[in-house]
C-alpha cells in the first residue's frame, strides 16, 4: 500500500486475520453496528471507549464510504485505517468512557472525526523503521490530504479529510 514503505511486516509463523471486505458477512455486521450505534453520516455516534469499538468504527466507516456514499474501495481502505488509528488513540490515551465518531461528505471531500473528552493534544512524532508504536498520526499525516484537532470546551475532535472526485 502506498505510504507504508518500510513498515514492519508480520513475522513468519504469526497468525494474521484476513482484512478483505467479504460483502455478505461484512455488510450484515455493518448493519448491526448501524443498529447498535447509529449512522455517523447523520451526526456523531457514541461508542464505548474499549478496544472492541475499533471494529465497530471500522465497519461504520466502510459502510459510510462505500455503501452510503458510493465511493471507491481504496478510499474506504485508507479511511478505515485512519479511523482505526484515531479511535486507538482515543481509547488508549484519554481514559474516557466513550468517544464520538462522525462521517461528513461534502463536495470534493470526505471528513472523518473522532471526538473525546480529553483536551490532551495528539503529537505527530518522527517515525523510524525500527519503531513499534507511535505510527498512527504518521499514517494519518501521509494518507490524508489534511488533518487537525479542534479543541472544544470539553475535549477535542481529531479529524482528517480526503479528497474525492465528484461525479
Amino acid at each position: 500500500m502506498a505510504g507504508l514503505e518500510g513498515t514492519e511486516q508480520p513475522r513468519r509463523g504469526a497468525v494474521t486475520a484476513a482484512v478483505r471486505w467479504a460483502p455478505a458477512v461484512d455488510d450484515e455486521l455493518a448493519l448491526k453496528a448501524l443498529e447498535l450505534y447509529g449512522d455517523p453520516t447523520l451526526g456523531e455516534v457514541r461508542l464505548p471507549s474499549c478496544p472492541e469499538s475499533t471494529v465497530a468504527a471500522r465497519r461504520l466507516t466502510h459502510w459510510a464510504v462505500v455503501s452510503h456514499w458510493g465511493l471507491s474501495a481504496q478510499l474506504a481502505e485508507h479511511a478505515v485505517l485512519l479511523v482505526s488509528e484515531l479511535v486507538g488513540n482515543a481509547v488508549r490515551h484519554t481514559g474516557a468512557r466513550h468517544f464520538g465518531l462522525r462521517a461528513v461528505r461534502r463536495r470534493g471531500w470526505v471528513r472523518m472525526e473522532v471526538r473525546d473528552p480529553s483536551r490532551g493534544l495528539p503529537c505527530l512524532l518522527p517515525v523510524r523503521g525500527t519503531d513499534t508504536n507511535g505510527r498512527g498520526l504518521f499514517l494519518v499525516d501521509r494518507l490524508s490530504d489534511r488533518w487537525g484537532v479542534d479543541l472544544l470546551a470539553r475535549g477535542k475532535t481529531v479529524w482528517f479529510e480526503m479528497r474525492v472526485a465528484d461525479r
